[in-house]
């Protein structure tokens, strides 16, 4: 086991068995449900890791020139590429770096879709749908909210789709069940499946938490091979970005100094929530934080962690441990991998976390550890 009392602080880790334990159940997933399942980038972006990844699953989706680039460069395959616009600035990088593009309107299709017809490698164009159904309860992550700048309304379509578009996308889950997929799947199929027998692929999007405990995989599995059955010429994708890096691996943090102010104890660490577990502030959700009460428990030592930006609402809620808590004490967060890596910043100047990988022969691998000349070269 990791003696976390030896590991750098802060630091992101990563733990490559946890990590092939969802790379094989998404593997497997793939194979008998006879679809494709490929990496969202902008659930992870760590490229050191790629390698790994791609013994199982060799392709990736991308949402900018950037993540497309990645894709081809460290990923060695063209990204399936959406965005919710783009612009001709950019867009000879998407045509050089994708394999199919999707596009969030007809006035972006229309833009676009001819500049696709000279690459030098053949593109398949789609739409982005919206299916005005979703299940997410947080609107910050809801792309069918009302009103929404995500897709494209079946009144908004007509009765037949342009010319060159040989797919649709839509993705309204964020790490929900098959269930919930299927019920998706349902309004899909009343507002869309007209225009089925006139494309090749229908992209399910990414927010399907596979690898998750509770998740019914053989639910999944047969909703898939069912529906492929009832449209056999489509192609089905699935771009989960979570699933391939839930629970496998940590934010380790330290104690660094403990403030008291009107009976609450402040653990401060030398982490941020807002600058590395944005989604903690966001969701907002409380994450778990190893040997410790979820919960204040009466009569054990509790504390609120505390981020060292200078942010008041750097915090989130009150643990409880077994014993008092000291200065240089490890805080160690679970399931931190998936999000953080790709949402972090340097407000204030704070230095990300290193970047490490577990192996599996227990070696700590350090890819990355950042230094003040990473932020002076941002800020020139």
């Amino acid at each position: 086991m990791i003696d976390f009392e030896k590991m750098p602080s802060p630091a992101y880790v990563i733990d490559e068995v946890l990590l092939r334990r969802n790379l094989e159940l998404l593997r497997s997933v793939e194979e008998r449900a006879g679809v494709h399942i490929i990496l969202a980038l902008k659930a992870f972006a760590m490229w050191k890791v790629f390698p790994i990844i791609q013994e199982y699953i060799p392709c990736s989706t991308a949402s900018s020139p950037w993540e497309a680039q990645l894709a081809v460069e460290q990923m060695g395959s063209l990204a399936h590429t959406y965005s919710p616009a783009y612009t001709e600035k950019t867009f000879s990088t998407i045509k050089r770096c994708s394999s199919h593009i999707t596009f969030n309107s007809l006035a972006q299709f229309h833009r676009f879709y001819q500049d696709t017809q000279d690459n030098p490698t053949p593109i398949s164009c789609g739409l982005r749908i919206n299916p005005e159904y979703s299940e997410v309860a947080t609107d910050l992550y809801n792309p069918a909210m009302p009103g929404s700048r995500l897709g494209i309304v079946r009144d908004e379509l007509g009765d037949t789709l342009p010319a060159g578009v040989e797919g649709l996308h839509f993705h309204t889950l964020c790490e929900s069940d098959s269930y919930a997929l299927e019920r998706t799947l349902q309004r899909v199929e009343e507002k869309f499946a007209a225009f089925f027998p006139h494309i090749k692929w229908l992209n399910m999007g990414g927010g399907h938490l596979i690898t998750s405990k509770d998740y019914d995989v053989e639910h999944l599995v047969a909703l898939l091979q069912n529906f492929k059955k009832k449209h056999p010429r489509l192609q089905i994708i699935l771009e989960p970005g979570s699933a391939f890096f839930w629970q496998t691996g940590v934010l380790r943090a330290s104690v660094v100094d403990i403030v008291r102010n009107g009976g609450i104890q402040t653990a401060i660490l030398d982490v941020s929530f807002a600058c590395h577990a944005p989604d903690c502030l966001e969701m907002p959700y409380k994450p778990v934080v190893r040997n410790a009460c979820q919960h204040p428990v009466a009569g054990k030592p509790t504390y609120r962690l505390g981020g060292n930006s200078c942010l008041s609402g750097d915090f989130i809620g009150d643990w409880s441990f077994d014993r008092e808590l000291k200065i240089g004490d490890p805080i160690i967060f679970e399931d931190m991998i998936h999000y953080t890596t790709v949402k972090t910043t340097m407000f204030n100047g704070l230095s990300h976390p290193d970047l490490c990988l577990l192996r599996r022969d227990n070696t700590l691998e350090t890819f990355r550890t950042f230094t003040y000349e990473d932020y002076k070269n941002r800020m020139s």
